[in-house]
């Protein structure tokens, strides 16, 4: 494993304690010896795990599409910033760089970008781990939905829980590195 794909907040919440998982992560992915690739902004909890990654000697690439460059104000001080065309162009290119994915806190982008990245997964498309940092229970209820999910048969068991939900970074990372993708099973 070489890259690790964040998708994260623009903003930093109601509450500093989100920031503070985001800078853990920055922090904890670099001290691992990952690069970081991460949505390329300088706001909000994408500023926060970039900034940190770089304090730590990490490497981070940021991949923003033109139009968001000024709404998330792209990030000058990262190891690499790749500007693409579009949003789909962004997350082909966030799994091309990628090893596995991670959501922090965030709105709809976080969700859509993460449940891209799981759906991708589902359909063999990669064979990638994707995890939900559920820092401080953010993800509880999205963890009961899935369930929900598996249980009333929408979804197979073994693809909800191919899904990784850690509130500790180092230990997903470390279930990333162990990560094994299930077979394909479209019955």
């Amino acid at each position: 494993m070489k890259s690790i794909c964040v998708f994260c907040g623009a903003k930093n919440g109601t509450d500093p304690k989100w920031k503070v998982v985001a800078e853990t992560a920055g922090r904890s992915i670099a001290i691992a010896g990952l690069n970081l690739v991460y949505g390329g902004g300088r706001v909000g909890l994408m500023g926060a795990v970039a900034d940190a990654a770089m304090a730590s000697n990490g490497y981070v690439i940021g991949i923003i599409p033109e139009f968001l460059a000024t709404k998330e104000i792209e990030h000058k001080a990262l190891s690499e910033i790749l500007i693409v065309a579009s949003m789909h162009e962004r997350k082909t290119k966030m799994e091309e760089l990628s090893d596995g994915f991670i959501a922090l806190p965030g709105g709809a982008g976080t969700l859509e970008e993460i449940f891209e990245q799981w759906t991708w997964a589902q359909l063999g498309i990669h064979t990638k781990p994707v995890g939900f940092l559920n820092a401080h229970g953010f993800y509880d209820p999205l963890q009961e939905m899935i369930e929900k999910m598996k249980t009333t048969g929408f979804i197979q068991t073994e693809l909800a829980d191919m899904v990784i939900f850690d509130d500790n970074i180092e230990k997903m990372l470390e279930r990333f590195r162990n990560y094994e993708a299930p077979q394909k099973n479209w019955t």
